[in-house]
């Protein structure tokens, strides 16, 4: 039996003959996000009122993530990407000579780059597929473990307790990003000390935002090294003669206004998917990945992607040289895949459905064949 969507495709711009299989890249945008957008417009040119509107927006942000991330609301905040987060924790950090960071060799840019340009900080890269082949490289000069809870180069997905593990065994921080995973796995923040995720990819948001989660219980006095006039405390009169204190929660984070407009797109798209249990929509998710790898098997074409659905997410990727040709040959056949760093990578959500894979099978024979 065909495995149905989930969600209304007629609740997203998706043409009907399209299998829209690029969610770790950008998903499909929603109808409703028109409206967020018109209320945008309304409050932002009612003056004051329309300021409060927008302020309450924030807050609403935060209890729709910090509800799906199993946190308090003071524990998030809200950044311009998951980059400009991780490098305000780095910035932090008191570097040292000797001081290492740890990382798998495929992590995303995001996570290694805001490291790769502190001198003090070497970068030590971990290769292979053992699931433990982080352990290897940590030791007491560790400062900082990142990783992305799922890989978007392989879509493996990477054990999180065990990293938080290893990590206590030397004191050094975990840094996650959940972009490959928020929207359609559950996920356990509190894991980590601090975390991130993009908002344009499964939880149909757009970007401008990013969420930024602080885990003020394992480090009640962390500071950023850089404030701005969101950031402080008080929104009074600054008196520069004097110390300038920071907010108390994770919105220190923030350091200008966010990106209203986006965040009224998020508001608009968590709300969407606050009516679907996450573990459905990952339930979901995962069969069709486990679909097509078997016809990949079938086809004779090898993936990445790990085969245990305990050890991926929702991304199943093929390394292979002509990768971004083939990607312009499958959106030929009115499949939308993704391209990127020589390889196909193929990423469900809840609006697709067992057609989506039938269709990836059938331009991968005409695109490839065997």
């Amino acid at each position: 039996m065909t495995l149905l969507p989930l969600f209304d495709r007629q609740d997203f711009r998706i043409p009907d003959d399209i299998a829209h299989v690029c969610a770790a890249g950008e998903t499909a945008f929603l109808h409703r996000h028109d409206a967020a957008l018109r209320q945008y417009a309304e409050d932002k040119s009612n003056g004051m009122p329309g300021r409060h509107a927008q302020e309450q927006k924030i807050e609403r942000a935060r209890e729709l993530l910090a509800a799906s991330w199993g946190v308090a609301p003071g524990d998030m905040g809200l950044v311009s990407s998951v980059a400009d987060g991780v490098s305000l924790v780095v910035e932090s950090l008191d570097w040292r000579p000797g001081d290492n960071v740890c990382f798998d060799t495929n992590e995303y840019p995001s996570v290694v780059a805001p490291v790769a340009l502190r001198p003090r900080a070497k970068m030590r890269f971990a290769s292979g597929t053992e699931p433990d082949r982080l352990t290897a490289l940590v030791d007491s000069r560790t400062r900082l473990i990142g990783v992305s809870y799922v890989s978007y180069l392989t879509g493996e997905r990477f054990d999180l307790a065990a990293l938080r593990r290893l990590a206590d065994s030397v004191g050094a921080l975990l840094v996650v990003d959940f972009t490959q995973a928020a929207g359609y796995l559950p996920i356990e923040a509190s894991l980590a000390d601090f975390a991130f995720s993009a908002c344009y990819k499964w939880l149909l948001g757009t970007t401008g935002v990013a969420a930024a989660y602080w885990n003020r219980a394992r480090q009640p006095d962390w500071a950023p090294a850089t404030a701005g006039s969101h950031s402080l405390a008080s929104g009074a009169r600054p008196d520069y003669g004097g110390a300038l204190a920071l907010r108390p929660d994770a919105m220190r984070f923030t350091r200008g206004n966010p990106a209203h407009a986006s965040l009224y797109v998020l508001v608009s798209a968590l709300e969407y998917l606050q009516k679907f249990d996450v573990r459905d929509v990952q339930r979901h998710v995962q069969a069709l990945c486990t679909d097509l790898l078997a016809h990949l098997g079938e086809l004779q074409i090898s993936s990445t992607t790990p085969e245990n659905p305990e050890r991926r997410g929702g991304n199943v990727c093929l390394e292979h040289p002509r990768a971004q040709s083939i990607v312009d040959a499958l959106h030929a056949h009115g499949v939308w895949a993704w391209n990127g760093r020589g390889r196909i990578r193929f990423s469900f959500h809840g609006y697709n459905g067992g057609d989506d894979v039938d269709r990836i099978v059938a331009a991968l024979r005409a695109t490839i064949g065997r």
